[in-house]
């Protein structure tokens, strides 16, 4: 019974979960079937094709708007990146939708504390621009240049199953969004990518719900290296993301374990670490590999985490 109840506990948190965040999702996919749709190659590469300080600003402004949730964000930063933006600005896209949104500094404030949420919205301005500036020396122009060209033949294959009466000649992108084939190519895509994605999501979804259930927070508090000053604060960073990473969370699902795993003797910055650790959860590293690549999505991984 103690088994059953925990499977049934876990599932209805699961659920909750999605349910959660089944909005952001559905803008998500939304805003990434669109920019498929409607915005040409040639437009992508004049707003965000390099990465250069305004175009990151503005790729993080877009993200902020977006309020993605981690899934939704990783699909729409690879409709970016497909579409002709620079791979650090696609990225930079994504750590803002997960990590500037408001609802998500509203949600820290209200479980946790102010500090919490001031904290996440200085830490994702540092977080971007620590990798802007070290992405363009991780990643190798040919590696990315694969990727995208690979992602391109993927979309190309599966246009005339997954987006049926997708048009050819596209004039403009008022009269594409004027039009209802315009729309369905638009729908299309967006079902394109949920399909492709699903299995990740599915897994990650039903996961942590069950792993919020099953896992006193107790547990966590043995894993605590508390009273040591220093070291204790950089053990603390550092396995703050290895939960997020086994606990497969997403987002603004994260936020309710970050108040537990704090109020069990998690650091301040150890939450911290926790919360913007989103985007390297295991179902999120599977996403980046199947977009990517395994090299790509490894070196992606490390630097988040870094």
């Amino acid at each position: 019974m103690t088994i059953l109840t925990t499977i049934t506990n876990g599932l209805s948190t699961a659920f909750f979960m999605l349910w959660g965040t089944l909005w952001a999702l559905i803008f998500g996919f939304t805003l990434s079937g669109a920019v498929q749709a409607f915005v040409s190659r040639g437009q992508m590469q004049k707003f965000l094709g390099d990465h250069r300080p305004k175009t990151v600003a503005r790729a993080g402004l877009f993200g902020i708007i977006s309020s993605s949730c981690s899934y939704a964000a990783a699909a729409l930063a690879k409709s970016l990146f497909q579409k002709g933006a620079d791979f650090v600005t696609a990225m930079v896209f994504m750590l803002a939708a997960t990590n500037l949104v408001v609802e998500l500094g509203l949600v820290l404030w209200t479980l946790i504390g102010w500090q919490f949420a001031l904290a996440e919205f200085v830490g994702g301005v540092i977080m971007i621009i620590l990798f802007t500036l070290l992405a363009p020396r991780v990643f190798p122009t040919r590696q990315l240049a694969a990727a995208r060209e690979a992602l391109a033949q993927n979309a190309e294959s599966e246009r005339p199953d997954d987006v049926p009466g997708a048009s050819t000649t596209q004039p403009s992108v008022w009269q594409r969004m004027r039009s209802r084939s315009g729309w369905a190519d638009a729908a299309g895509y967006a079902l394109s990518d949920l399909k492709m994605l699903r299995r990740e999501l599915v897994i990650g979804y039903l996961v942590a719900g069950v792993l919020a259930v099953a896992v006193p927070a107790s547990i966590w508090h043995v894993a605590f290296f508390s009273g040591h000053g220093f070291w204790s604060d950089l053990e603390n960073v550092l396995i703050g993301p290895f939960i997020a990473f086994i606990s497969f969370v997403c987002s603004i699902g994260n936020v309710p374990l970050a108040a537990a795993l704090y109020a069990n003797g998690l650091s301040f910055g150890g939450t911290i670490a926790f919360t913007f650790a989103d985007l390297i959860a295991l179902p999120l590293v599977l996403i980046y590999i199947k977009l990517y690549g395994r090299r790509i999505a490894w070196k992606l991984f490390a630097l988040f985490w870094g």
